[in-house]
C-alpha cells in the first residue's frame, strides 16, 4: 500500500515539474511576443484563464506521453527481465528471456538479455556437469566397495582354503587401493579446479624428472614385456611446479602402459625447440576413435570400458587442469588400432 501511494505521489510531481515548466515557457513567450503592445486587461484576463487550461491540456499530454513511452520501453522490458530472473533463482535454469524485436536496433535491454541468458547457460552446463560428476563418483566408489563387501562375506565363510583367504584379502586389498586413488584424484581435481592449489615454481631439469616418473613403472612394463624407446634431451631446465608435473607424466606413463597390449612399445621423447620444452608420449595400443578425442580430457569419460577396471577416468581431466593451471598446451594425436600421442608443450625456463 505504501508503494502504492509513493507511486502516486511521484507521478503527481511529474505532472507537476511538467505543467509548471510549461507555463513558465508559455508565460516568458507571451511577454517577449507582447512587449509594448498595448492590450486591454479584460482581455488579458479572459485569455489568462484560457492559456492556464492550455498549459494544463499540453503538460497532460507531454505527462501521458511519457508514462505510455516509460511503459513500453521501459516498465515492460524490465517486467519481463524480473520474471525471467525470478523464475531462474528459483531453480529453473531452463528458462531463456525472450529478446525484444527492435527494427531500428536500439534496444538496449537487449543487450542485458543476451547476457542474463548466456549466464543461464553456463549455470546451466555448470549444474549439468555437478549432477554429473556426483553420479559418477557415486557409482565408482559403490564398485569397489561391493567387491570388498562381497569378499569380505566370502572371507566369513568357514572352510576356507588359505589358497582362497589369499585371493579374496587380494581383491580386496586392490579394490582398496582403487577406492583411496578414486577419492584422492576427486579431491586433487576439487583443488585445482578452486583454485585451493597454487604451483610452487622453481627451475629444474625436465629430462631428469621425466626419467625418474617412467622408472616408477619399470615393473608394469616389464610384466607385459613392453619395449621403452626414449629420446630425452640433457639440460632441458623449465620453470614449473614438480610436484604437479609430476602427476602430468604419471598419468600419461599409465595410460599408455595400460592400453599397450603385451610386446608393444612406449616412447617417450623430451626435446627443446626455439625456446619451448616438449614432452610426446606415444603407445602402440588401441587408439581412440574421434569420439573419444573429443571427450578424452571430461571427468570420469572412459572411451575403452575393458579397461574401465585399472582407473576411474580423473587422470587426463587433472593432467589438463595442471596443464591451463601452469600455462602449457597438451594435444592428442591418433589412429584407431595404431595407438596414440600425448604432447604436452611448455616455454623453457618460463619464457
Amino acid at each position: 500500500m505504501k508503494r502504492d501511494w509513493r507511486g502516486v505521489l511521484l507521478s503527481l510531481l511529474h505532472f507537476l515539474s511538467i505543467l509548471f515548466f510549461i507555463a513558465f515557457i508559455l508565460t516568458a513567450s507571451f511577454i517577449l511576443f507582447f512587449q509594448g503592445v498595448e492590450v486591454p486587461e479584460n482581455t488579458i484576463r479572459k485569455r489568462a484563464v484560457l492559456t492556464f487550461f492550455n498549459a494544463v491540456f499540453i503538460a497532460f499530454l507531454v505527462w501521458l506521453t511519457n508514462r505510455i513511452r516509460k511503459k513500453i520501453s521501459v516498465d515492460r522490458p524490465v517486467k519481463r527481465i524480473s520474471e525471467g530472473l525470478k523464475r531462474m533463482t528459483g531453480g529453473d535454469l531452463s528458462e531463456r528471456i525472450k529478446p525484444f524485436a527492435d527494427p531500428l536496433g536500439g534496444n538496449q535491454y537487449n543487450i542485458i538479455i543476451e547476457s542474463i541468458n548466456k549466464m543461464a547457460d553456463e549455470l546451466s552446463g555448470v549444474e549439468t556437469l555437478r549432477t554429473d560428476f556426483v553420479s559418477n563418483v557415486s557409482h565408482e566408489m559403490k564398485t569397489p566397495l561391493a567387491v570388498i563387501q562381497n569378499y569380505a562375506a566370502l572371507l566369513r565363510s568357514p572352510g576356507i582354503s588359505e589358497e582362497e583367504r589369499a585371493e579374496y584379502a587380494g581383491a580386496i586389498s586392490d579394490s582398496t587401493k582403487r577406492l583411496s586413488s578414486l577419492i584422492t584424484n576427486v579431491l586433487k581435481l576439487n583443488k585445482l579446479e578452486n583454485q585451493q592449489i597454487y604451483p610452487e615454481v622453481k627451475s629444474y631439469d625436465l629430462g631428469e624428472q621425466v626419467c625418474e616418473c617412467l622408472l616408477a613403472f619399470e615393473s608394469e612394463w616389464e610384466c607385459k614385456g613392453i619395449d621403452i624407446d626414449t629420446d630425452i634431451g640433457e639440460g632441458i631446465m623449465i620453470c614449473a611446479d614438480p610436484e604437479l608435473m609430476s602427476i602430468v607424466w604419471s598419468n600419461l606413463f599409465s595410460n599408455a602402459l595400460k592400453f599397450t597390449e603385451k610386446g608393444g612399445t612406449v616412447s617417450v621423447s623430451v626435446q627443446k625447440h626455439e625456446g619451448k620444452a616438449s614432452v610426446s608420449v606415444s603407445d602402440t595400443g588401441c587408439g581412440i576413435d574421434s569420439k573419444t578425442g573429443r571427450h578424452i580430457f571430461d571427468k570420469f569419460y572412459q572411451g575403452d570400458t575393458s579397461h574401465a577396471a585399472k582407473g576411474n577416468g580423473l587422470g587426463l581431466a587433472l593432467v589438463k587442469r595442471i596443464i591451463d593451471i601452469t600455462g602449457g598446451e597438451i594435444t592428442v594425436s591418433s589412429e584407431l588400432g595404431r595407438g596414440s600421442t600425448f604432447t604436452v608443450i611448455m616455454n623453457e625456463n618460463g619464457a
